[in-house]
């Protein structure tokens, strides 16, 4: 079957129009659809992962709970020994209490000074210094000494000075001058 030049343009001509017509739709709405799908599901997967995240922030809350209240206790603890409250008493109780079972005299503990710790800088803390003078025998006071500073790590014993207790040699004790530092717990404001 033969067309006639006419039939034939006109054809063409509807075809044309149809692939035209066809080609406005894909591009007017068909395509911004296909991106507003594409979009929305890149946006969901990124809501997604957040909620995930989220999710595992939950999970994680407890065990960050449980470690912060970890961390308090071990640094209450660590604080409990730390000078407070009325300095003079508490360098004589703790002094007096601890050489009770050491062979150790001692009959003058100095008032206690407060200053900044001049160990490290910026350190948040604030020291106690005071001068503590005896007599003991050298082992006995190196005992006294090394279980002191064991038991008390916010406490450290600098400028010891030993000398014969007494002059006429018979006595073999020694007397000591020590000066004693010591953290000062902060106070709650």
């Amino acid at each position: 079957m033969r067309l006639s030049k006419e039939k034939r343009n006109q054809l063409v001509l509807v075809a044309f129009c149809a692939v035209a017509v066809l080609s406005l739709m894909w591009f007017n709405l068909i395509q911004p659809r296909y991106a507003a799908l594409k979009q929305a599901a890149e946006s969901q997967k990124a809501a997604e992962g957040k909620l995930e995240g989220i999710q595992k922030a939950i999970k994680r809350a407890d065990a960050v709970t449980l470690d912060v209240t970890n961390v308090t206790q071990t640094l209450t603890n660590a604080e409990s020994d730390m000078a407070s409250g009325d300095l003079y008493s508490w360098t004589y109780n703790t002094i007096r209490l601890f050489k009770s079972s050491y062979q150790v005299d001692i009959p003058d503990i100095g008032h206690p000074d407060v200053e900044t710790v001049d160990l490290l800088p910026s350190f948040p803390f604030k020291q106690v210094r005071f001068t503590v003078t005896g007599t003991a025998y050298y082992h006995d006071l190196g005992k006294f000494i090394a279980d002191f500073e064991n038991t008390f790590p916010h406490i450290r014993i600098v400028n010891l000075q030993l000398q014969p207790a007494d002059e006429t040699g018979g006595n073999e004790k020694l007397s000591f001058k020590m000066d004693v530092i010591a953290l000062v717990q902060p106070t709650s404001s």
